[in-house]
């Protein structure tokens, strides 16, 4: 009887990513496929965009064997043939440990404004069958135009392409990234995004400095009270 083998992808279903200990580890990844074996002529990745003020979000969202094909490219897992397979990890927490994976996602993934980059990092790839990668940049200015770039997997076949949408209004509010066009701008409707963060620090201030001046007042009122009332009962008394 031949045992049967999961597949590489099952390294990353909910079920191992659960936690279920020995079976999830077994999953994990025991015979490589090539990268393009993937699925690149298949549906595209996906990813979403929303800006707040000067800051930018964007959750890229890929198939669990386009996550394989990607970990194996940039060496987040062990090959079986040159020597053991680690099994107290699972596929995904592999990526996430991995630190090529990280540089990878933030060198194919960014965003400039007015021709320069805006520095970005990697929140979390916790989840990312379902929520994907998702990296944050912070731009000097409140964002309006941005010239956005996805290029992930690209560079394993050049069939591979990308969805964004837009969650906040933009123009266009869903753009098509591919091999040929990896970079598109993208404008967004001013103040759709948020106030800025240095407005947000100054309504905040200007709140504290009256929740300040009401308790202040406050206090004065129930001093002159405490006054008054006690001069009727002096006069009372006499």
């Amino acid at each position: 009887m031949i045992a049967r083998i999961p597949s590489p992808a099952a390294a990353l279903r909910p079920a191992g990513l659960a936690g279920l200990a020995g079976l999830a580890a077994l999953t994990l990844l025991v015979v490589p496929a090539p990268p393009a074996a993937a699925h690149p002529f298949g549906p595209p990745s996906t990813a979403r965009i929303s800006v707040h003020g000067p800051k930018v979000e964007i959750s890229w969202l890929a198939a669990e064997d386009d996550w394989v094909a990607l970990g194996q490219s940039l060496g987040a897992f062990e090959d079986p043939a040159l020597g053991p397979v680690a099994t107290d990890l699972t596929g995904e927490e592999k990526l996430q440990r991995s630190a090529r994976v990280h540089d990878y996602l933030l060198a194919r993934i960014t965003v400039r404004q007015a021709g320069a980059p805006c520095p970005g990092r990697l929140e979390t790839l916790d989840r990312l069958l379902s929520q994907g990668a998702r990296l944050s940049f912070d731009c000097p200015a409140e964002v309006v135009d941005l010239d956005v770039t996805v290029g992930a997997l690209t560079d394993l076949h050049e069939a591979y392409r990308t969805m964004l949408t837009s969650q906040t209004p933009a123009t266009p509010e869903r753009t098509l990234f591919t091999a040929a066009e990896q970079t598109h701008r993208v404008r967004f409707t001013p103040g759709a995004g948020g106030l800025p963060a240095s407005s947000v620090r100054t309504l905040a201030g200007v709140g504290a400095a009256l929740l300040v001046a009401m308790a202040a007042l406050v206090v004065v009122r129930l001093r002159r009270r405490t006054r008054s009332s006690a001069r009727s009962i002096a006069r009372s008394s006499s």
